[in-house]
């Protein structure tokens, strides 16, 4: 019995610290601020609602997978969340893979007001960016 004890013990001192690595999906401020700005304007629509912004990969688009943004209410079971400044981001199980190392940003500029995903699991986009192969 004590053999089987130390041995637990062992096993737990070996557990890496899984909370101090870097989110899985990284959200610069400029993305964090847009957001805000954008939850800010449902809550003055509806002061009861409380959202996250899921982002998605579904097939199509002319590279064969494009980016989505939605607000929902309610996450859900097989969602990562990442919680920053105060705003949490949902990615489902299967667009996870696919997201996995990304960065979003938000741009302001000439093409106008966008996020922007830079995907280093994407071997193809095409021109406007809003859609990518692996």
């Amino acid at each position: 019995m004590a053999e089987e004890m130390t041995a637990a013990q062992n096993t737990e001192e070996q557990v890496p610290d899984f909370g101090s690595l870097p989110d899985p999906i990284q959200f610069s401020d400029a993305a964090v601020e847009a957001v805000k700005g954008l939850l800010a304007e449902e809550k003055q629509k509806n002061p009861d609602v409380n959202l996250m912004l899921r982002i998605f990969v579904q097939g199509g688009g002319c590279a064969g997978f494009q980016y989505g943004f939605e607000f929902v209410e309610k996450a859900e079971d097989d969602d990562t969340r990442i919680v920053k400044d105060g705003v949490t981001f949902l990615v489902d199980s299967m667009s996870y893979q696919y997201l996995v190392g990304a960065s979003v940003d938000f741009k302001d500029d000439l093409d106008g007001k966008q996020f922007v995903i830079k995907n280093p699991n994407a071997t193809t986009t095409c021109g406007c960016g809003s859609s990518f192969n692996v």
